[in-house]
């Protein structure tokens, strides 16, 4: 798909390419440029915010040392 920029920089995103992505109206985008010099649009689906209990909290509370022996232990299978 081809677009064209404007003389302000703007880029109209085909609706092709928008329905594809599921973009709408205010979603944010970001760009990313390949060492290779290609570039990349990625949808940003989620602010971290939104995060904010997706994981139940714990049903005890583990001190560091309770996380380093289960760290050890887990690497000690391997």
């Amino acid at each position: 798909m081809a677009t064209v920029i404007t003389s302000k920089g703007q880029v109209t995103i085909p609706k092709a390419l928008r329905d594809k992505l599921k973009l709408h109206a205010g979603d944010r985008l970001d760009f990313i440029v390949e060492s290779d010099g290609t570039a990349r649009l990625v949808p940003v689906t989620a602010s971290i915010k939104e995060l904010k209990g997706l994981v139940p909290k714990p049903k005890r509370k583990l001190s560091l040392e309770d996380m380093e022996n289960a760290i050890a232990k887990g690497a000690s299978k391997t």
